[in-house]
Protein backbone atom coordinates (compact mmCIF):
# COMPACT_ATOMS: atom_id res chain seq x y z
CA UNK A 1 0.00 0.00 0.00
CA UNK A 2 1.47 3.42 -0.86
CA UNK A 3 2.04 5.66 1.89
CA UNK A 4 -1.56 8.10 2.26
CA UNK A 5 -0.91 11.20 4.85
CA UNK A 6 -4.16 11.60 7.55
CA UNK A 7 -4.56 15.58 8.23
CA UNK A 8 -6.77 16.46 11.16
CA UNK A 9 -6.40 19.54 12.95
CA UNK A 10 -7.27 20.18 16.63
CA UNK A 11 -8.69 22.83 18.36
CA UNK A 12 -8.65 22.01 22.46
CA UNK A 13 -10.36 18.98 21.89
CA UNK A 14 -7.28 16.10 22.86
CA UNK A 15 -9.43 13.40 23.54
CA UNK A 16 -11.64 13.26 20.52
CA UNK A 17 -8.40 13.60 18.52
CA UNK A 18 -7.03 10.55 20.52
CA UNK A 19 -9.98 8.54 19.62
CA UNK A 20 -9.01 9.00 16.34
CA UNK A 21 -5.80 8.24 16.55
CA UNK A 22 -6.42 4.81 17.96
CA UNK A 23 -9.23 4.07 15.85
CA UNK A 24 -6.56 4.30 12.43
CA UNK A 25 -3.94 2.26 14.60
CA UNK A 26 -6.06 -0.38 14.66
CA UNK A 27 -6.07 -1.00 11.18
CA UNK A 28 -3.04 0.19 9.59
CA UNK A 29 0.93 0.46 10.64
CA UNK A 30 3.39 3.45 10.54
CA UNK A 31 4.91 2.08 6.87
CA UNK A 32 1.39 2.45 5.83
CA UNK A 33 0.44 5.69 7.18
CA UNK A 34 1.53 8.49 8.25
CA UNK A 35 -0.72 11.47 10.54
CA UNK A 36 0.15 14.65 10.93
CA UNK A 37 -1.98 16.77 13.49
CA UNK A 38 -2.05 20.76 13.30
CA UNK A 39 -2.76 21.87 16.94
CA UNK A 40 -4.63 25.05 16.12
CA UNK A 41 -4.46 27.60 19.00
CA UNK A 42 -2.44 25.60 20.75
CA UNK A 43 -0.16 27.69 23.74
CA UNK A 44 1.33 24.93 25.21
CA UNK A 45 3.27 22.30 23.12
CA UNK A 46 1.02 19.12 23.50
CA UNK A 47 2.86 16.75 21.27
CA UNK A 48 3.42 14.13 23.97
CA UNK A 49 0.07 13.96 24.79
CA UNK A 50 -0.82 12.54 20.71
CA UNK A 51 2.07 11.12 19.46
CA UNK A 52 2.15 7.50 21.99
CA UNK A 53 -0.84 6.60 19.93
CA UNK A 54 0.49 6.22 16.58
CA UNK A 55 3.94 5.70 15.86
CA UNK A 56 4.17 7.82 12.87
CA UNK A 57 2.54 10.74 13.65
CA UNK A 58 4.00 14.44 12.97
CA UNK A 59 2.43 17.12 15.48
CA UNK A 60 2.36 21.09 14.55
CA UNK A 61 1.63 23.13 17.04
CA UNK A 62 0.37 26.89 15.75
CA UNK A 63 -0.25 29.43 18.32
CA UNK A 64 -2.63 31.34 15.92
CA UNK A 65 -6.22 29.45 15.13
CA UNK A 66 -5.72 28.78 11.55
CA UNK A 67 -9.13 28.07 11.09
CA UNK A 68 -10.08 24.61 8.76
CA UNK A 69 -8.63 25.88 5.76
CA UNK A 70 -5.39 27.17 7.12
CA UNK A 71 -5.30 24.09 9.49
CA UNK A 72 -4.62 21.76 6.78
CA UNK A 73 -2.82 23.75 4.66
CA UNK A 74 0.20 23.30 7.11
CA UNK A 75 0.03 20.06 7.32
CA UNK A 76 -0.40 19.47 3.89
CA UNK A 77 2.88 20.96 3.34
CA UNK A 78 4.76 19.18 5.74
CA UNK A 79 3.24 15.64 3.91
CA UNK A 80 4.83 13.09 2.71
CA UNK A 81 2.55 10.72 1.59
CA UNK A 82 1.39 9.99 -2.24
CA UNK A 83 -1.97 10.12 -1.21
CA UNK A 84 -3.96 13.10 1.14
CA UNK A 85 -6.53 12.12 3.22
CA UNK A 86 -8.41 15.00 5.03
CA UNK A 87 -9.86 13.48 8.16
CA UNK A 88 -11.80 16.06 11.10
CA UNK A 89 -10.41 15.28 14.48
CA UNK A 90 -13.72 14.43 15.33
CA UNK A 91 -14.29 11.23 13.15
CA UNK A 92 -13.08 7.47 13.34
CA UNK A 93 -12.41 4.94 10.43
CA UNK A 94 -13.84 1.43 9.92
CA UNK A 95 -10.97 -1.98 8.73
CA UNK A 96 -10.30 -1.29 5.36
CA UNK A 97 -10.71 2.50 5.12
CA UNK A 98 -7.56 3.57 3.23
CA UNK A 99 -7.27 0.97 0.74
CA UNK A 100 -10.92 1.00 -0.69
CA UNK A 101 -10.45 4.70 -1.08
CA UNK A 102 -7.17 4.66 -2.98
CA UNK A 103 -8.78 1.97 -4.81
CA UNK A 104 -11.01 4.32 -6.06
CA UNK A 105 -8.62 6.77 -7.33
CA UNK A 106 -6.14 3.98 -8.72
CA UNK A 107 -9.17 2.80 -10.94
CA UNK A 108 -10.64 6.11 -12.45
CA UNK A 109 -7.95 8.70 -13.04
CA UNK A 110 -10.68 11.49 -13.16
CA UNK A 111 -11.09 11.72 -9.84
CA UNK A 112 -9.79 14.31 -7.92
CA UNK A 113 -11.52 14.71 -4.38
CA UNK A 114 -13.17 11.56 -3.06
CA UNK A 115 -15.62 11.32 -0.27
CA UNK A 116 -16.84 8.03 1.41
CA UNK A 117 -20.29 7.66 3.50
CA UNK A 118 -20.22 9.82 6.65
CA UNK A 119 -22.76 8.06 9.07
CA UNK A 120 -23.49 9.89 12.66
CA UNK A 121 -21.59 8.38 15.20
CA UNK A 122 -24.35 8.62 17.85
CA UNK A 123 -26.38 6.81 15.32
CA UNK A 124 -24.21 4.44 12.89
CA UNK A 125 -26.90 3.55 11.31
CA UNK A 126 -27.98 6.66 9.91
CA UNK A 127 -26.66 8.57 6.89
CA UNK A 128 -24.90 11.97 6.99
CA UNK A 129 -23.71 12.13 3.84
CA UNK A 130 -23.70 10.29 0.17
CA UNK A 131 -23.07 12.77 -1.89
CA UNK A 132 -24.27 16.51 -2.62
CA UNK A 133 -26.35 17.61 -5.56
CA UNK A 134 -25.25 20.02 -7.95
CA UNK A 135 -25.10 23.71 -6.89
CA UNK A 136 -27.76 26.21 -7.98
CA UNK A 137 -25.41 29.16 -8.24
CA UNK A 138 -27.91 31.92 -8.61
CA UNK A 139 -28.93 31.28 -4.76
CA UNK A 140 -25.93 29.09 -3.99
CA UNK A 141 -27.99 26.49 -2.27
CA UNK A 142 -27.57 22.23 -2.96
CA UNK A 143 -28.69 19.21 -1.02
CA UNK A 144 -27.42 16.49 0.91
CA UNK A 145 -27.58 13.46 -1.13
CA UNK A 146 -29.06 11.19 1.68
CA UNK A 147 -28.75 12.28 4.68
CA UNK A 148 -30.97 11.02 7.34
CA UNK A 149 -31.55 7.69 5.64
CA UNK A 150 -31.32 4.64 7.58
CA UNK A 151 -28.25 3.01 5.98
CA UNK A 152 -29.88 -0.56 4.90
CA UNK A 153 -26.58 -0.86 2.64
CA UNK A 154 -27.87 1.24 -0.36
CA UNK A 155 -24.97 2.97 -1.25
CA UNK A 156 -22.17 0.23 0.04
CA UNK A 157 -21.91 -0.43 -3.94
CA UNK A 158 -21.75 2.74 -5.51
CA UNK A 159 -19.27 4.73 -6.58
CA UNK A 160 -20.42 8.51 -8.30
CA UNK A 161 -19.50 11.50 -9.38
CA UNK A 162 -21.29 14.20 -7.46
CA UNK A 163 -21.39 18.25 -6.70
CA UNK A 164 -19.35 18.40 -3.89
CA UNK A 165 -17.00 16.49 -1.52
CA UNK A 166 -17.10 16.75 2.65
CA UNK A 167 -14.63 18.52 4.31
CA UNK A 168 -15.17 15.68 7.28
CA UNK A 169 -13.20 13.44 5.30
CA UNK A 170 -11.73 13.54 1.53
CA UNK A 171 -8.79 12.31 -0.11
CA UNK A 172 -6.94 13.07 -3.28
CA UNK A 173 -3.44 12.56 -5.00
CA UNK A 174 -0.85 14.33 -3.84
CA UNK A 175 -0.01 15.27 -7.92
CA UNK A 176 -3.50 16.27 -8.44
CA UNK A 177 -3.30 18.59 -5.05
CA UNK A 178 -0.17 20.64 -6.21
CA UNK A 179 -1.65 21.27 -9.62
CA UNK A 180 -4.88 22.22 -7.78
CA UNK A 181 -3.72 24.29 -5.23
CA UNK A 182 -3.80 24.78 -1.12
CA UNK A 183 -7.35 25.28 0.24
CA UNK A 184 -8.31 29.31 0.10
CA UNK A 185 -7.77 30.19 3.80
CA UNK A 186 -10.00 33.56 3.27
CA UNK A 187 -12.85 31.50 4.29
CA UNK A 188 -11.01 30.35 7.46
CA UNK A 189 -14.25 28.15 8.41
CA UNK A 190 -17.17 26.85 6.09
CA UNK A 191 -17.20 26.76 2.21
CA UNK A 192 -13.60 26.57 2.15
CA UNK A 193 -14.00 22.55 0.81
CA UNK A 194 -16.46 23.24 -1.61
CA UNK A 195 -14.36 26.32 -2.87
CA UNK A 196 -11.35 23.14 -3.09
CA UNK A 197 -13.82 21.38 -5.31
CA UNK A 198 -14.15 24.22 -7.66
CA UNK A 199 -9.72 24.23 -7.92
CA UNK A 200 -10.16 20.97 -8.59
CA UNK A 201 -12.55 21.17 -11.48
CA UNK A 202 -10.47 23.77 -13.02
CA UNK A 203 -7.96 21.65 -13.57
CA UNK A 204 -10.35 19.07 -15.23
CA UNK A 205 -10.70 16.50 -12.35
CA UNK A 206 -14.08 15.34 -10.90
CA UNK A 207 -15.70 15.28 -7.42
CA UNK A 208 -16.79 11.74 -6.61
CA UNK A 209 -18.53 10.03 -3.81
CA UNK A 210 -18.06 6.28 -2.79
CA UNK A 211 -19.95 3.93 -0.16
CA UNK A 212 -17.92 0.96 -0.50
CA UNK A 213 -16.14 2.17 2.78
CA UNK A 214 -17.61 4.41 5.36
CA UNK A 215 -16.50 7.36 8.42
CA UNK A 216 -18.25 7.81 11.56
CA UNK A 217 -18.34 11.40 12.36
CA UNK A 218 -19.54 13.50 15.22
CA UNK A 219 -21.08 15.99 13.88
CA UNK A 220 -20.63 19.45 15.64
CA UNK A 221 -18.39 19.12 18.64
CA UNK A 222 -16.28 22.13 17.29
CA UNK A 223 -18.82 24.49 16.17
CA UNK A 224 -22.30 24.55 18.36
CA UNK A 225 -25.53 24.98 16.25
CA UNK A 226 -27.01 28.53 15.67
CA UNK A 227 -23.78 30.02 17.12
CA UNK A 228 -23.04 33.78 16.28
CA UNK A 229 -19.42 32.05 14.61
CA UNK A 230 -21.28 29.76 12.90
CA UNK A 231 -24.13 31.91 11.50
CA UNK A 232 -21.55 34.85 10.66
CA UNK A 233 -18.98 32.46 8.57
CA UNK A 234 -21.75 30.73 7.64
CA UNK A 235 -23.60 33.70 5.78
CA UNK A 236 -19.84 35.46 4.85
CA UNK A 237 -18.52 32.60 2.72
CA UNK A 238 -22.14 31.75 1.14
CA UNK A 239 -21.54 35.27 -0.91
CA UNK A 240 -18.02 34.77 -0.67
CA UNK A 241 -18.18 31.55 -2.62
CA UNK A 242 -20.30 33.03 -5.38
CA UNK A 243 -18.08 35.59 -6.00
CA UNK A 244 -14.74 33.87 -6.41
CA UNK A 245 -16.23 30.60 -7.97
CA UNK A 246 -19.24 33.10 -10.53
CA UNK A 247 -19.13 35.37 -13.21
CA UNK A 248 -19.66 39.10 -12.52
CA UNK A 249 -23.47 38.68 -13.31
CA UNK A 250 -23.87 35.55 -11.90
CA UNK A 251 -22.33 37.82 -8.84
CA UNK A 252 -24.80 40.62 -9.07
CA UNK A 253 -27.86 38.38 -9.48
CA UNK A 254 -27.05 36.43 -5.87
CA UNK A 255 -26.23 39.63 -4.45
CA UNK A 256 -29.80 41.05 -4.85
CA UNK A 257 -31.26 37.75 -3.90
CA UNK A 258 -29.39 37.19 -0.47
CA UNK A 259 -29.16 40.68 0.41
CA UNK A 260 -33.25 41.55 -0.48
CA UNK A 261 -34.62 38.21 0.01
CA UNK A 262 -32.45 35.55 2.14
CA UNK A 263 -30.70 37.69 4.53
CA UNK A 264 -33.73 39.48 5.71
CA UNK A 265 -35.80 36.43 5.93
CA UNK A 266 -33.27 34.72 8.16
CA UNK A 267 -32.93 38.16 10.42
CA UNK A 268 -36.51 38.11 10.77
CA UNK A 269 -36.56 34.86 11.87
CA UNK A 270 -33.58 35.64 14.53
CA UNK A 271 -35.63 38.04 15.47
CA UNK A 272 -39.08 36.93 15.94
CA UNK A 273 -37.29 33.82 17.48
CA UNK A 274 -35.58 36.38 20.65
CA UNK A 275 -31.92 35.66 19.07
CA UNK A 276 -31.10 39.54 18.09
CA UNK A 277 -27.10 38.23 18.41
CA UNK A 278 -27.49 35.88 15.79
CA UNK A 279 -29.63 38.60 13.50
CA UNK A 280 -26.24 41.13 14.07
CA UNK A 281 -23.75 38.62 12.80
CA UNK A 282 -26.05 37.55 9.49
CA UNK A 283 -26.34 41.02 9.00
CA UNK A 284 -22.51 41.28 9.79
CA UNK A 285 -22.06 38.60 7.16
CA UNK A 286 -23.51 40.01 4.52
CA UNK A 287 -21.93 43.52 5.15
CA UNK A 288 -18.54 42.08 5.29
CA UNK A 289 -18.93 41.18 1.81
CA UNK A 290 -19.73 44.84 0.53
CA UNK A 291 -16.74 46.61 2.73
CA UNK A 292 -14.14 44.09 1.50
CA UNK A 293 -12.61 42.44 -1.63
CA UNK A 294 -12.99 38.88 -2.35
CA UNK A 295 -9.71 38.18 -1.46
CA UNK A 296 -8.98 40.10 2.00
CA UNK A 297 -7.89 38.28 4.84
CA UNK A 298 -9.54 40.41 7.38
CA UNK A 299 -12.23 38.08 8.85
CA UNK A 300 -14.04 40.69 10.12
CA UNK A 301 -14.75 38.36 13.63
CA UNK A 302 -12.45 38.34 16.60
CA UNK A 303 -11.44 34.87 16.95
CA UNK A 304 -10.29 33.85 20.29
Amino acid sequence: MSLTTIITVNFHQAAVTIDLLKSVSKWYSPSEVEIIIVDNGANENNEATFTPYFGNTTYIQSKENLGFAGGNNLGIKQAKGDYIFLLNNDTEIPEGCIETLTAELEANENIGLLSPLLLYFDQKDLVQYAGFTPMNYLVARNAYIGQFEKNEGQFNDQTYQTGFCHGAAVICRKADLLKAGLMDETYFLYYEELDWCEKFKRIGKQIWFTGKTHVYHKESISVGKASPLKIYFNTRNRMLFIRKNTSLVNTMLFAVYFSLIACPKAILKFMLNKQPQLAKWTFKGLWWNYTHSKNSRNLGYEIK
